[in-house]
């Protein structure tokens, strides 16, 4: 195996398509055809199922992409750091967001890395925090923005802040006249919330048994586009940082309403993998992190309480 064969094997296995992967890698197809097959001589194993719809992972590939990704990831970096060492930051970061996150920090920070480090390729992921830890422990991930506690993670954690939960609803709802509704009140409504795997149903259960009351949702809906989607049919209300959702009260598609008594809040965390050096690549771009929420949190576009 070398490490051309192992990357054009990747990127086949992510995109289900040679044509694809052709394209990411810049490369002929015809070319990483023969890596693949030369992998499978040299393996003596079936590693994709070829059909009309791409290829798929056999159990052969799928246990040889589990063993070999993070192994790649950390030959890159080592290239990379090599070629940072003797001019500006190079390299390719991957960064996992929690969808609140993306919504308001994606686009900002992604402008800000092409201005100020044209030589760093930035991939984004967005997606919950439990696959973003599980891909940081796999090492397909070098960076993530995820909402805590850190306890038991088992990564490297930098703690960012702390960030209130407001309550949400439809137009119309009166929460804009409200400014402020407590948890008694809030049981009450229709809630359409996340399943209780996620980890803001795990803060808004906890509080509810602090205060012995009891939950019982409408609706439990994981994608935060969707809990959108629905408030705005006036389906209920739910629980969501107000940073999320700045376009949508802009455009009084929502309203919302501050919860007390009580108040919840999430600490924000900035993770990485902890059995691997960090690239010079990701060390610049977690530094900026920083920078760009600090400077979001100044303008008020990002309320957090950052941590000293």
């Amino acid at each position: 195996m070398d490490l051309k064969q192992l990357r054009t094997f990747r990127a086949v296995a992510e995109l289900g398509s040679l044509s694809k992967a052709a394209d990411r890698l810049r490369a002929a197809q015809p070319a990483l055809s023969r890596h693949i097959k030369l992998l499978e001589h040299e393996l003596r194993v079936e590693l994709f199922v070829r059909n009309g719809r791409g290829m798929l992972l056999t159990s052969a590939g799928r246990m040889l992409l589990d063993r070999t990704t993070g192994l790649v990831r950390q030959i890159e970096q080592v290239r990379d750091d090599l070629q940072s060492a003797s001019g500006k930051p190079s390299g390719r970061v991957i960064l996992g967001l929690v969808p609140t996150v993306s919504a308001v920090f994606s686009g900002r920070f992604a402008r800000r890395v092409i201005t100020d480090f044209p030589d760093i390729s930035l991939r984004i992921v967005e997606s919950y925090g439990g696959h973003l830890v599980e891909w940081l422990h796999r090492g397909e991930m070098d960076l993530a923005i995820t909402y805590g506690p850190a306890v038991d993670l088992h990564l490297q954690v930098q703690s960012i802040g702390r960030e209130d939960i407001a309550v949400v609803g439809p137009p119309g709802s009166g929460l804009n006249k409200k400014k402020h509704v407590d948890l008694k009140w809030l049981v009450k409504q229709n809630l359409i919330v996340p399943s209780i795997s996620h980890g803001l149903r795990a803060l808004l259960e906890k509080a509810v048994a602090r205060e012995k009351l009891s939950l019982n949702p409408l609706i439990e809906a994981d994608s935060y586009r969707a809990q959108i989607s629905l408030m705005e049919e006036g389906l209920g209300y739910t629980l969501l940082p107000p940073s999320a959702i700045r376009a949508e009260l802009a455009a009084q598609r929502l309203e919302m309403a501050a919860l007390v008594s009580p108040s919840i809040s999430r600490e924000l965390i900035l993770a990485s993998p902890i059995d691997h050096p960090t690239s010079i690549a990701t060390t610049t771009i977690s530094t900026l992190i920083m920078s760009e929420i600090e400077q979001l949190s100044k303008e008020g576009f990002w309320k957090i309480k950052m941590t000293v």
